[in-house]
């Protein structure tokens, strides 16, 4: 078995490669991380809103049950609107960003309970 050397300039290349590849690994795992939290947020949004309607059947305040509803990382994005003559509560939560700064919209979910007063 003869083992070959590889060529001269050969020494090296996937050094080169991998550093080459790296920030597009990079801002991939950060596109894909992105999606999970704009999915959290949706997710977490939709308990907020029935949480927060619970609670404006019952007469209490919507805001503090959605923020209890909510994991600490979002408590501080939520905004509540209950609408007036009605039993429906919308929640709207800012989209937490990967990269500082960049702001990404707001997810709003609604939901709605029958008055209990």
């Amino acid at each position: 078995m003869s083992l070959t050397r590889p060529p001269r300039g050969a020494h090296g290349q996937a050094g080169v490669e991998f550093v080459a590849l790296l920030p597009l690994m990079l801002i991939g795992l950060a596109g894909c991380w992105q999606a999970v939290l704009a999915a959290h947020t949706g997710w977490s949004a939709s308990a907020a809103a029935r949480a927060a309607a619970r609670a404006h059947a019952v007469g209490a305040g919507e805001l503090a049950a959605a923020r209890a509803a909510l994991p600490d990382s979002l408590d501080h994005r939520v905004a509540v609107e209950a609408e007036d003559g009605k039993s429906r509560v919308t929640v709207r939560i800012e989209i937490p960003a990967v990269v500082p700064g960049l702001h990404l919209g707001t997810l709003s979910a609604r939901a709605a309970f029958a008055s209990q007063r």
